[in-house]
């Protein structure tokens, strides 16, 4: 597989890869998206972790991008920093994206064989959907 790899960052490890599994499941299986979590800290706690982070980012990497969504505070704070010390494969970006809905968009366009900029527009969007 070369496509978009796709990170969830979570400050929960079950969060994480739930939105993930809930994602790959409304993707059709996922099976043309590479996702992975990044919840929680190493010993298991609550937290974000740059380990963690780095090792999802390096196991979804194919050299097409890498888009990495976060859901609070510190997550995002992890994301940037790793970003800024050039720490995460070429062609990284956070997204500022829902997580949830975000992740599910982003999924789905990525196992389309989509690129990283039409992934990062599909979570982007999904500020937008109603439930109305």
């Amino acid at each position: 597989m070369n496509g978009v790899g796709i990170v969830l960052v979570s400050h929960s490890a079950q969060v994480a890869e739930s939105v993930a599994q809930l994602a790959r499941a409304l993707a059709a299986g996922g099976a043309g998206a590479l996702v992975a979590p990044a919840g929680g800290r190493p010993d298991g706690g609550l937290g974000t972790s740059a380990e963690l982070v780095l090792a999802a980012a390096a196991s979804v990497d194919r050299g097409a991008g890498v888009a990495l969504l976060a859901d609070l505070g510190s997550a995002v704070l992890t994301v940037k920093a790793l970003l800024e010390d050039g720490d995460l494969p070429p062609d990284s970006r956070l997204v500022d994206a829902p997580f949830l809905e975000g992740a599910v968009a982003a999924v789905v366009a990525a196992s389309t064989g989509a690129p990283l900029e039409a992934v990062a527009v599909a979570a982007t969007e999904a500020y937008g959907y109603r439930k109305r």
